[in-house]
C-alpha cells in the first residue's frame, strides 16, 4: 500500500469509539500487511501506536507513515520469538507510554507446507513465533492491565484455525492453538476486567497482492461468496469494535472476516 493510499484511507475513515483516544495500543507484525491495516485504523481512533516487527527499516518507515498523519507513535524492532526482544518491546512501551491498553498478537510467520515437508525446525520455529509469542506478550500485557484494572487482548488468528488450508501445515496448527488460546484465557481473564477475543481474516489484500484482483487471485476470490480480498483496514474495523466499550460483553470469541468463505458447504456454482 503506497504513502498516498494509505493517507487517502486514513482521512476516509472517521472515528467511532471516543472512549479509545489517548489509549495504548501494541500490534504485533504492523509494519505491512494486516498489522499495518489495524496500527493505521487504531490511530484513527487517536490511539497511542506502537509499531512493531522484525526489520528496523520497515518499522520505522512505518512509525513514520503513521506520525505524518497525526498518529503518536512508537517504533520496536524486535523478533517476539526471542525472549530479550519480548521483554523489550513492553518495557520500552511502558516507559513512554507508561502502560497498555490494548495488545494485538498480529505477528506471526505464514509458512504452509505438505505434512512430509515439515521438519522438525520448521515446526519449532512456527510454534515460537505463532504461539508462545503471542501467549508470553499476553503474559506480560496482562500483567500490565490487572494493575491497571482491565483491558484487552485481541488474537489474530486465520480462517485456518477452523478450516484446513491444502497445503496446511504447520500454519494451520498454530491457528487451532491460537482459538483454544482465545477461550481459555477469556475465561481466567475475566475476573480482572480483561477481555480477550480473537479475528480471523480469510483471504486479505495486502502489498504481496499489487492490484485489487490480479489473475493469479481471480481463483480465489470466485472462491469467496462476497465475490473479492479483504482489506486489512476491515480487520482493523473489527479489532477496534472489540476494544471498545460497545463490545464490553464479548470475550473468548473468535470472529471470522472472511467475506463468507467459512460459512459455505461449497463454492456456488460447484455440485454439492
Amino acid at each position: 500500500m503506497s504513502e498516498m493510499d494509505l493517507a487517502s484511507l486514513h482521512e476516509s475513515i472517521r472515528p467511532h469509539y471516543p472512549e479509545l483516544a489517548g489509549q495504548v495500543a501494541i500490534v504485533t507484525g504492523s509494519s505491512r500487511g494486516i498489522g499495518k491495516g489495524i496500527a493505521l485504523r487504531l490511530a484513527r481512533e487517536e490511539m497511542r501506536i506502537v509499531v512493531n516487527g522484525r526489520t528496523p527499516k520497515t518499522v520505522e518507515a512505518t512509525a513514520a507513515e503513521l506520525a505524518r498523519l497525526g498518529a503518536e507513535v512508537l517504533a520496536v524492532a524486535a523478533d517476539l520469538s526471542r525472549t530479550e526482544d519480548l521483554n523489550r518491546l513492553f518495557d520500552e512501551t511502558v516507559r513512554t507510554f507508561g502502560t497498555v491498553d490494548l495488545l494485538v498478537n498480529n505477528a506471526a510467520n505464514l509458512l504452509r507446507f505438505h505434512f512430509f515437508e515439515v521438519d522438525e525446525a520448521l515446526l519449532d520455529d512456527e510454534l515460537a513465533s505463532n504461539v508462545k509469542a503471542p501467549y508470553m506478550c499476553s503474559y506480560r500485557a496482562a500483567q500490565i492491565m490487572r494493575d491497571a484494572g482491565g483491558g484487552n487482548i485481541v488474537h489474530i488468528s486465520s480462517v485456518g484455525g477452523l478450516r484446513a488450508h491444502w497445503p496446511g501445515l504447520p500454519y494451520d496448527v498454530t491457528k487451532g492453538a491460537i482459538d483454544a488460546m482465545t477461550r481459555a484465557m477469556a475465561l481466567e481473564l475475566a475476573p480482572f476486567g480483561i477481555r480477550v477475543n480473537a479475528v480471523a481474516p480469510g483471504a486479505t489484500r495486502t502489498e504481496r497482492v499489487s492490484v485489487p484482483d490480479p489473475p493469479h487471485m481471480q481463483q480465489t476470490t470466485r472462491r469467496i461468496p462476497l465475490g473479492r480480498l479483504g482489506l486489512p483496514l476491515e480487520m482493523g474495523g473489527v479489532v477496534a469494535f472489540l476494544a471498545s466499550p460497545e463490545a464490553g460483553y464479548i470475550t473468548g470469541q473468535v470472529i471470522y472476516v472472511d467475506g463468507g468463505l467459512t460459512a459455505q458447504l461449497t463454492p456456488r456454482g460447484q455440485p454439492v
